[in-house]
């Protein structure tokens, strides 16, 4: 008899098929976000569950789970939102899908800081809004990135992918990361071992450290005026590294010129105070959202599963 999978969202429709094929898939066909107590309602008699970013699985409902579960594999890189310790003392199997979605998260990043830098949201807005009166010497100018200094926080495969395309704009490239590169990996960037060291250097900060309690609210005022007079900031990783009174000040005082976000704290529930600037481009959580990457995060998803249930260890293994 094939294993009970729930499934918390609905996925790609490929990755479903692949799903139903080869489990017992409790599949999620209204797209539902499922609170905690219907995550556990629906667990009951499951095997295994495949979760998103959404679905907080925290101690409190790893103590819950049913006897039955015995794997959790979470449909993202990052897995912030899973108790690993939790699971591991519960005996709970984590898995990730790192690697499939490491170009399109890059190129959101480089999306983001060139929306933001040129003031793109701005002139979108104001064409919809029927206020565009034609062009103007002196209309929307915004900060040139060719050429400027690009500060990366968290220079993982993200982080090395984001530089790799942000050396066609001629950036110089500054990074900070636990340990440094090798000069392969490197490729002529800066490191500086102290990641606050690092920010009164760049023209631009792009963040892709992990999330968890160790950087909460990394980004705060301190580090905020570390940063030049008219920096940009761009956010593709974690909603939670950033202070967002902070950052919010900052853009309004004009210390910050602009920001990008795609990942926000409390989501969907942004902060309020982002939709009332002019200076900041705001995305849902696209970073990931294409049809290739999506569809491969769900096979990824699938094969640690696959391999955990033919009584193989799981590649993505993270508890």
């Amino acid at each position: 008899m094939a294993p009970t999978l729930l499934v918390s969202r609905r996925l790609p429709p490929v990755v479903e098929q692949r799903a139903a094929a080869s489990y017992s898939a409790r599949l999620n066909a209204n797209d539902e976000p499922y609170s905690a107590e219907r995550l556990l309602a629906l667990a009951q008699g499951a095997d295994g569950l495949l979760v998103c970013p959404g679905n907080t699985v925290d101690a409190a409902l790893i103590g819950r789970l049913p006897a039955s579960v015995k794997i959790v594999a979470t449909y993202s890189v990052g897995f912030d939102h899973i108790d690993v310790k939790a699971a591991a003392q519960r005996g709970l199997v984590v898995t990730n899908t790192p690697e499939v979605l490491t170009d399109a998260t890059a190129d959101t990043a480089i999306l983001l800081m060139l929306a933001a830098a040129r003031r793109a949201g701005e002139g979108e807005r104001l064409l919809r809004a029927g206020q565009w009166d034609g062009w103007r010497p002196t209309q929307l100018l915004g900060t040139h990135v060719s050429g400027k200094r690009l500060g990366i926080l968290g220079m993982g495969r993200i982080g090395q992918a984001v530089a790799k395309r942000a050396r066609g704009f001629d950036m110089v490239i500054h990074y900070s990361d636990i340990r440094r590169l090798g000069p392969a990996q490197e490729q002529g960037a800066i490191y500086h071992a102290d990641p606050d060291e690092l920010l009164g250097h760049v023209d631009v900060l792009s963040l892709h450290m992990p999330g968890g309690a160790d950087t909460a609210k990394f980004l705060n005022a301190a580090r905020l005026a570390r940063l030049p007079k008219g920096a940009v900031v761009v956010n593709s990783a974690r909603g939670t590294l950033v202070d967002d009174d902070a950052l919010i000040a900052a853009l309004k005082s004009g210390h910050i010129a602009a920001a990008g976000l795609d990942v926000y704290a409390n989501e969907p529930h942004l902060h309020a105070g982002y939709r009332t600037l002019e200076n900041v481009c705001l995305l849902p959580h696209l970073g990931s959202a294409t049809v290739e990457t999506r569809n491969a995060m769900g096979f990824r998803a699938l094969d640690n599963l696959d391999a955990f249930f033919a009584g193989k260890p799981p590649p993505d293994r993270v508890a």
